[in-house]
């Protein structure tokens, strides 16, 4: 950060800890206000008190031609932050107005989804047989069978396996929702396999730690999408150019799969974890089986128009 803008950066880091921002949310957001401020520094600008509109419009016009989705992401970033330099003193004027608003409709993309042979494939290549394959499996199987989040994944401390009612409680650190999941057989012997033989000896009270010393918990940044991308390229399956590879696909996958099952939106908005049913709804579009029950046959509705 340059010296000139420190202060003013560690006053916003602190106020995001103040409100227990998650940590995952406040990284994205500060890497996005660091890149404001380097360019504030190419500028030659040397205090807060020397922005202007000019400025401000200058740094939206380099960043203005990526995808709608992240440019309203900086702006929200670059609008908080400026909003929290006015009222702490370090600028005279409130800069977040100057910043232009970004009209967004919400357009989530098609998930994109695994096979169930090439899920399977994946979960059987793995070594059970050493300590990191019994971590990697359990990881695997939870967010396959329970679809959680790589970031709560992350957090599931030893004493949220409630083993007297076979659940996992824990907070999710997305939405700061509470959530119990059971803990299904196969991930139960999976959980007891690798904490009684796999898991080395460490004072770090998360169920899922580094196998490399020292053994401690996964950094909040730390990218677990190459757990599954390694056990890919063991399996040797071909997954298509438009599946993502991340974590994040297993979870599309179960949405999928339970949709199949015919299990209703609201519990499967439960089990995801989503704070409203909207985000849920988009699985609808690829229910490709229904869909085609609700095609019309062409000949049938202009039949009457000649």
């Amino acid at each position: 950060i340059p010296t000139q803008f420190l202060s003013g950066y560690q006053s916003f880091v602190e106020e995001c800890k103040k409100r227990n921002y998650s940590e995952q949310g406040t990284y994205s957001r500060t890497n996005r206000i660091k890149n404001f401020l380097l360019y504030l520094d190419d500028q030659g600008i040397q205090s807060f008190n020397d922005l202007s509109a000019n400025i401000l419009s200058a740094y939206v016009c380099t960043f203005v031609n990526l995808c709608s989705k992240s440019v309203k992401a900086i702006l929200t970033a670059q609008r908080v932050f400026l909003r929290h330099l006015y009222l702490n003193g370090y600028t005279k004027d409130n800069f977040s107005d100057k910043l232009p608003k970004l009209k967004s409709y919400y357009e989530p993309g098609i998930p994109k989804t695994w096979t169930a042979s090439n899920v399977k494939t994946v979960l059987e290549s793995i070594d059970r047989g050493n300590p990191t394959g019994k971590r990697d499996y359990a990881i695997l199987l939870i967010i396959t069978r329970l679809g959680l989040r790589a970031s709560d994944i992350k957090l599931i401390k030893l004493e949220h396996l409630r083993w007297d009612t076979n659940t996992i409680e824990i907070v999710q650190s997305k939405t700061g929702r509470s959530i119990i999941l059971p803990i299904l057989k196969d991930i139960g012997w999976a959980l007891i396999d690798y904490l009684k033989n796999g898991r080395p000896i460490t004072s770090a009270p998360y169920v899922f730690v580094r196998h490399n010393a020292p053994f401690e918990a996964f950094a909040p940044n730390s990218a677990m999408n190459r757990i599954l991308v390694n056990y890919i390229r063991k399996a040797g399956i071909k997954i298509p150019r438009d599946v993502p590879l991340g974590l994040h696909s297993l979870r599309h996958t179960l949405a999928s799969t339970l949709l199949a099952q015919d299990t209703p939106l609201p519990v499967i908005s439960e089990i995801l974890g989503h704070m409203n049913v909207k985000s849920t709804d988009i699985y609808l579009h690829i229910d490709y089986k229904r869909l085609q029950e609700c095609a019309l046959n062409p000949e049938e509705v202009f039949h009457d128009v000649h």
